[in-house]
């Protein structure tokens, strides 16, 4: 039979996929729901699974320009409103010091504050405007429509009265760009430049060019800023949709993932514990009926041995209904005794199963977690021996080193292939992987040494600093 050997295990991060919870277990939900819900905080191999919080009541994700709630498109329009009543103003008070004695004066200040009033009947109550720019596809309503051309018209009719109010159109320009699909918002920003111009030639003694190119200017970079604003608005929109759209696949994913780990953690629990449980009844109501007329002695001891497997399958049933530790180690005495008591009630006519302890006194200072993964490990792996290895003696050697917990496994049995682990057959199918996944989970190694007709060598080391570090 071959010499336990003690392997350094590597230093794998622990948890599987690390969900929240040391064994990455998640709550069972539907998986197929998009909601954008995150990660379960699951407890170790005997915690419950809680319900998965909502994200969304926790992450803020910032807003784009283009919402409502965009400082950045709070600010350009308090901006572009303050400008256009300082032109208007400055405007007036022009007009007012150098023709303020002229017949149409009356006609020109009633105007101006005829476009004041409109400019601020538009912008009460409308909100739309902390919006840098809406989609390009969006159409403005009558309403809009109309006061949008009323404020065009007073202006037009102001600006052929006095042509010094002519670069309060600045301030429209944004307002045209802010309320017009692109095709219409350009057409009227160039009548209105042209209005500009006209009226800049008018106040000029003699014609010059840079009346003609100053305006056109100003519209044209006003304009680029404005489509630059509504395209990185629309650019942020589509990053924060899709944003949401992953984190809302994310957050599908994870739960499936976490329904997956929490079916696997069930799965190992039942394997190690009713299914075991009923195998032994099983194979011992089979012996019993097999000398039941020979020896009704032998069998009724059977049936009694039968009986105290029920009664401590009962009792894991119940704990794990209630997700408690195994029955072993609630009774108290730490993992050495719970090996001890499992060594006992494995140990037959046709099985002999031995412990023996390397702790130096410190196996009940062991974290929760790593003694019931370890006790775990020892069921599984007696179920193994049990059942397919045909051996007459195990042992289990539990050794404490400075940085990890070793236990090994070892029997006389047949021995098998370990290669022939890569394609597992039958109905079972949970010993060995279950065994790999609970020392995976704890951040630990498993080998297995056996050859034919040589037995069969089980080694879990789970190294200590990672466990008694973790949540």
């Amino acid at each position: 039979m071959p010499t336990p050997r003690h392997v350094e295990p590597g230093r794998v991060p622990g948890g599987l996929g690390r969900l929240g919870g040391p064994n990455g277990s998640g709550a069972p939900a539907d998986p197929g729901t998009p909601d954008a819900r995150g990660p379960a905080a699951a407890p170790g191999d005997a915690g419950s699974a809680p319900d998965i919080p909502d994200t969304r009541e926790r992450v803020a994700i910032p807003d784009a320009p283009g919402t409502p709630a965009d400082p950045d498109a709070r600010r350009l329009a308090a901006v572009m409103h303050a400008t256009f009543f300082l032109l208007l103003g400055t405007s007036m008070a022009r007009y007012i010091q150098r023709h303020g004695g002229e017949p149409r004066a009356p006609w020109v200040i009633a105007l101006a504050v005829v476009l004041g009033v409109l400019y601020v009947m538009g912008r009460f109550g409308d909100r739309s405007d902390l919006v840098v720019a809406r989609p390009a596809a969006s159409r403005p309503t009558p309403p809009r429509l109309l006061w949008l051309g009323a404020v065009v018209a007073v202006w037009v009719v102001l600006v052929a009265l006095a042509p010094s109010f002519a670069w309060v159109a600045v301030p429209l320009f944004y307002v045209a760009l802010r309320h017009l699909p692109p095709g219409a918002a350009y057409a009227l920003v160039g009548v209105l430049t042209v209005f500009v111009i006209v009226a800049q030639l008018q106040l000029a003694p003699r014609f010059d060019l840079d009346l003609v190119v100053g305006p056109a200017a100003v519209a044209g970079f006003a304009t680029a800023v404005f489509v630059q604003l509504r395209r990185q608005a629309a650019r942020q929109r589509a990053l924060i949709d899709d944003l949401v759209r992953t984190r809302r696949e994310l957050a599908a994913t994870e739960r499936r993932e976490g329904t997956l780990a929490e079916r696997q953690r069930l799965a190992m629990e039942i394997h190690d514990t009713l299914a075991q449980g009923l195998s032994s009844q099983q194979m011992l109501l089979q012996a019993a009926e097999r000398i039941w007329e020979s020896d009704p002695a032998k069998a009724r001891a059977h049936v009694r041995t039968a009986e105290s497997v029920a009664e401590h399958n009962l009792t894991e049933a119940r704990r794990f209904v209630h997700d408690l530790a195994p029955a072993d180690l609630a009774r108290g005495g730490g993992l050495g005794e719970a090996l001890r008591t499992l060594a006992a009630r494995e140990s037959g006519e046709a099985l002999t199963v031995r412990v023996h302890l390397d702790d130096a006194g410190r196996a009940p200072e062991l974290p929760d977690r790593v003694q019931s993964a370890l006790l775990r490990i020892a069921q599984g792996a007696l179920a193994n021996v049990r059942e397919h290895s045909g051996a007459a003696s195990a042992a289990l050697t539990l050794t404490l080193l400075d940085d990890q917990a070793v236990l090994d496994v070892a029997d006389d049995g047949h021995g098998f292939d370990p290669a022939a682990l890569a394609a597992p057959s039958g109905v079972r199918g949970h010993g060995l992987p279950a065994i790999r996944a609970r020392v995976r989970q704890l951040g630990g190694t498993l080998t297995v040494e056996s050859a034919p007709g040589e037995g069969t060598v089980l080694s879990a080391a789970i190294p200590l600093e990672n466990t008694e570090s973790s949540p």
